[in-house]
């Protein structure tokens, strides 16, 4: 620190200069020197990752590290890497996969870059799954990145004669909304809403009373809204949606799911223009697809006369954001029943559309805001009832989605094996990371994602980590086949991939009426498949 109070210490190799006013590293790195490869995902809770730089050669999550802690330290970004180092990471990234939205892929390719700073084996997935435990991946189902870390260590990251114009259309259709697959987007350059503002903008949080509070820095419109991140419950979720009555051979009742997507809901908007867009290089599960910061950001611009960031806190996304519709299913050995579902615009007609031997009633029940945009959200819940009554002997599952798109997919001691066939692959890379993501997805559904919600209907589960998205070390390794003979239009595999792949693992444990199970899924104790003839436990 100088004679004036300012910090001043090493970023990438250069001496700045910051002044002392309580900020933290992620918000200098960003908003004051303009690296915008460090991203606030949990935002700021210290618990997703995105923001990890190197200090002193050390990983370090700048959300929560008081920049004046980094005085006379030296602090590395991707954008400080050796440009063949840098070049080298998101080449190996995309040729396996490993990147979909890429929020969350520089702060991993730092982390992975301190160990091989430190001269660890990035060849030795365990020490590879421990250094990951640090991160949230939403989109890859970790193998991918696992896969790259090797590749890497190999040098053997060649992706000669790949089409990566046809890579971005099965990303698009996979994801649901326009995305571009490059060695770029691993970089972090997907244009994310609040990357792409002008330097210097104010920023809009969250106050009192929904009232949007403007101020010239993060820092200032923190103190300004006054709010307390890092609360977690420790309540165990529940399933809010009683069970039909009825003689059924199979039920399910499911909870409160966010969907867990990294990147805040933010946008940017001057007077008279219109917002960048909240979805980016990604369509966070059709969570984001009406964002309500979007629809704000003009007024909130209007207002102030000039350009401003809206950003919601993660604790804004876990209370505001769209949620999967809990549902409660009763269904007869010949997949007829009934299906109670938290009354939702749409989701009525997703489930019928695909099971219409289902009767559907729609309840009212207190609690955060649903969707029928989430992906699956209700014809999935009734697909998996429905394949689980179809199991083969084996344990294999199968459904087909309303796009027509088919999955199988078997869990044995060795992990999941998924087959799939959606029209025209395009790009195989593409196809089959989704396909790992979706398994990722679907085994935390089965068994860990729930949010704790009391009784007026408020969330108590206010931490990323609390949303229970499955870690490195708890994810089953994923084999995928493609049935490369259907030329028929291309159509989504990755959500027919994870309604089977729920079904699959809820088969694996069991068929335990309630999720999340609070049960890892451990592959060398799987359960056999349960007869239709055997009791609902």
């Amino acid at each position: 620190m100088d004679a004036d109070g300012n910090l001043q210490f090493e970023v990438n190799g250069d001496q700045v200069e910051a002044t002392d006013d309580g900020a933290t590293l992620l918000e200098v790195l960003r908003d004051r020197l303009g690296l915008i490869s460090v991203k606030d995902g949990c935002s700021p809770q210290g618990q997703c990752g995105c923001c990890t730089v190197l200090v002193d050669g050390e990983p370090r999550v700048s959300c929560v590290t008081p920049a004046r802690r980094v005085a006379g330290r030296s602090v590395q970004t991707l954008e400080g890497l050796a440009p063949d180092v840098s070049a080298a990471w998101a080449e190996t990234f995309c040729a396996a996969g490993a990147s979909q939205c890429g929020f969350c892929t520089p702060g991993i390719v730092m982390r992975l870059e301190g160990l091989r700073q430190r001269d660890k084996d990035l060849g030795d997935r365990d020490a590879v799954n421990r250094a990951l435990a640090a991160h949230l991946c939403r989109c890859t189902g970790w193998q991918t990145i696992v896969e790259a870390a090797g590749a890497f260590a190999l040098d053997a990251s060649a992706d000669a004669g790949r089409d990566l114009e046809a890579a971005g259309r099965r990303a698009t259709i996979e994801g649901h909304a326009a995305q571009i697959v490059g060695p770029d987007i691993v970089l972090g350059h997907g244009g994310f809403a609040d990357d792409t503002a002008p330097p210097g903008t104010p920023v809009a949080l969250l106050g009192a009373e929904d009232r949007w509070v403007v101020a010239p820095t993060m820092t200032e419109a923190r103190k300004a809204v006054g709010k307390i991140q890092g609360r977690r419950s420790t309540v165990d979720a529940t399933a809010p949606v009683p069970l039909p009555d009825g003689d059924w051979a199979l039920t399910l009742q499911t909870g409160w799911v966010d969907a867990a997507y990294l990147e805040v809901d933010a946008a940017w908007c001057a007077p008279d223009a219109e917002p960048s867009n909240p979805l980016a290089n990604g369509g966070a599960f059709g969570a984001k697809v009406d964002s309500a910061v979007y629809r704000d950001a003009p007024s909130v611009a209007q207002d102030a006369g000039t350009a401003v960031r809206l950003r919601w806190s993660r604790e804004d996304v876990v209370r505001r954001g769209p949620k999967r519709p809990p549902v409660a299913i009763g269904v007869r050995a010949d997949g007829t029943g009934v299906v109670r579902v938290a009354s939702t615009p749409g989701i009525a007609e997703a489930i019928t559309a695909t099971s219409p031997g289902l009767l559907v009633e729609e309840v009212d029940i207190v609690g955060p805001p649903t969707s029928a945009a989430l992906r699956g959200a209700g014809w999935a819940e009734a697909a998996v009832v429905g394949a689980a009554l179809d199991v083969a002997d084996d344990g294999t599952t199968q459904v087909t989605s309303p796009d027509g798109a088919w999955a199988s997919v078997r869990i044995d001691g060795s992990g999941a094996h998924v087959s799939v066939r959606c029209g025209a692959v395009l790009d195989a890379v593409t196809l089959r990371s989704y396909c790992i993501g979706a398994v990722h997805m679907a085994l935390g559904w089965v068994t860990s994602e729930g949010l704790t919600v009391d009784a007026d209907g408020d969330v108590l589960s206010l931490t990323i980590r609390s949303l229970g998205i499955v870690r490195p070390g708890d994810m089953i390794p994923v084999e995928v086949t493609i049935d490369e003979t259907d030329d028929s239009e291309p159509v989504s595999g990755s959500d027919a991939v994870f309604a089977a792949a729920a079904a699959a693992i809820w088969v694996a444990q069991g068929l335990a009426p309630v999720w999340p199970t609070g049960r890892t899924l451990t592959l060398d104790a799987l359960a056999p498949p349960r007869s239709l003839d055997s009791p609902v436990v």
